[in-house]
């Protein structure tokens, strides 16, 4: 088992990741009968994208003895009716400019290539840039 989610009322989840104990909150949005005060489970999805990228481009990092640490990404989810969906995930990552432009390739293509950006449908637009500012 992988996490254990728990039903508190009110729209409203916790759930706890069985290995190491960490948790977190979700609440239904505010345009959806929710009160919107956690993330709601499409935001949880947005944000796993990044950090799936984030995490996998970390990795790569560590192999071409690249230091990432402080890269930031910005996520903006939109969501579409009939059904109720995510639409677009758009991601702007800002990483250190010290990084060589061969390296950037490396690192870029790494990141567009993560399991969660595969395990995403296809119909789910992505709109994902690179900003090498840090």
């Amino acid at each position: 088992m992988t996490a254990k989610i728990t039903y508190n009322g009110e729209l409203r989840t916790s759930c706890v990741h069985v290995k190491s104990g960490d948790s977190f909150v979700t609440d239904a949005p505010t345009d959806n009968n929710g009160l919107g005060q956690a993330f709601s489970p499409t935001d949880t999805v947005a944000t796993g994208l990044a950090s799936c990228m984030l995490t996998m481009m970390g990795i790569k990092a560590k192999n071409l003895e690249i230091d990432i640490k402080n890269a930031t990404a910005a996520v903006t989810k939109h969501m579409a009716s009939g059904p109720r969906r995510i639409s677009k995930i758009e991601v702007v990552f800002n990483l250190p400019s010290k990084i060589s432009e061969k390296s950037r390739k490396i690192l870029v293509h790494t990141a567009n290539t993560c399991p969660v950006h595969y395990s995403l449908h296809p119909d789910i637009e992505k709109v994902i840039s690179f900003q090498w500012e840090l």
